[in-house]
């Protein structure tokens, strides 16, 4: 079985192009003003027409400030709101099954999802949800997605990677919304007997660290370990007293209700 990187868990955060244009008004999608929109510095209050005493430059300056808040007037007047610039074109709003392919397009460049983690993104950013089926049907027949080879690649992936035993798995892609089915089939790949040899090899890693431990502490350590990632209280019980045992710690007195 070939071993692959463990994948990071992602959010699903909508990007500035899911979520919509803000307009040639709106260069940051945020309604940050585009320079030229504010006053100019000609504009400002100690420089207002009319002054008292008239000007250094006898009245030349006089002249710039009209011509610059004429310029800022006239570029304000040219750069009108999205939605009215939308109007004015007669741009037609976005077709909501092409928002949906390139919103799970651009979500599996990343890596493989669900049929599940898909839909749950289209709902988010509002796609109807019969324009939500089409579209995710319309992937699963050519192959885009395909929730079984997800479900092996997560099984090889976690495993190997992170030392998941089958219990942990199965509950990892329930939470991808893959059907039961499915992950029956995909932890299927894992027998008991590759299951213990990954146990023992987690708690070989990890037994040079409890050293200098009371026998007893050890034994909840390791153990405990081995049941977060999922493995069966007898099991994890076995491998640790076998691990104590090779290093001269009597385990005889101890038995399961000692887990």
């Amino acid at each position: 079985m070939t071993r692959r990187t463990d994948w990071a868990d992602h959010a699903y955060s909508a990007s500035p192009a899911d979520l919509g244009d803000g307009g040639p008004g709106d260069l940051d999608g945020r309604g940050a003003p585009r320079d030229g929109d504010g006053p100019s510095d000609g504009g400002s209050p100690r420089g207002g027409g009319g002054t008292r005493g008239g000007t250094r430059d006898g009245g030349r300056s006089r002249g710039r400030r009209r011509g610059s808040f004429g310029e800022a007037a006239e570029g304000r007047q040219g750069s009108g709101s999205p939605s009215s610039s939308r109007a004015e074109t007669g741009e037609p709003p976005a077709d909501p099954a092409e928002r949906a392919r390139g919103i799970c397009l651009r979500l599996l460049t990343g890596q493989p999802r669900t049929r599940k983690q898909l839909a749950d993104a289209l709902a988010k950013r509002d796609i109807p949800d019969e324009v939500a089926e089409e579209v995710l049907s319309r992937f699963e027949e050519v192959g885009l997605i395909n929730d079984g080879a997800f479900a092996d690649a997560w099984v090889e992936s976690r495993h190997h990677g992170r030392g998941l035993a089958r219990r942990a798995l199965a509950r990892e892609l329930r939470t991808k919304g893959v059907d039961s089915a499915v992950i029956d089939e995909a932890v299927g790949q894992l027998d008991s007997e590759q299951e213990e040899d990954t146990a023992r090899e987690l708690v070989a890693r990890k037994l040079r660290s409890t050293r200098g431990l009371d026998r007893d502490k050890r034994l909840r350590r390791l153990a405990g370990m081995l049941a977060r990632k999922g493995y069966p209280e007898g099991m994890a019980l076995r491998v640790v007293r076998q691990a104590l045992e090779e290093e001269g710690e009597e385990t005889e007195d101890l038995g399961l209700g000692d887990f």
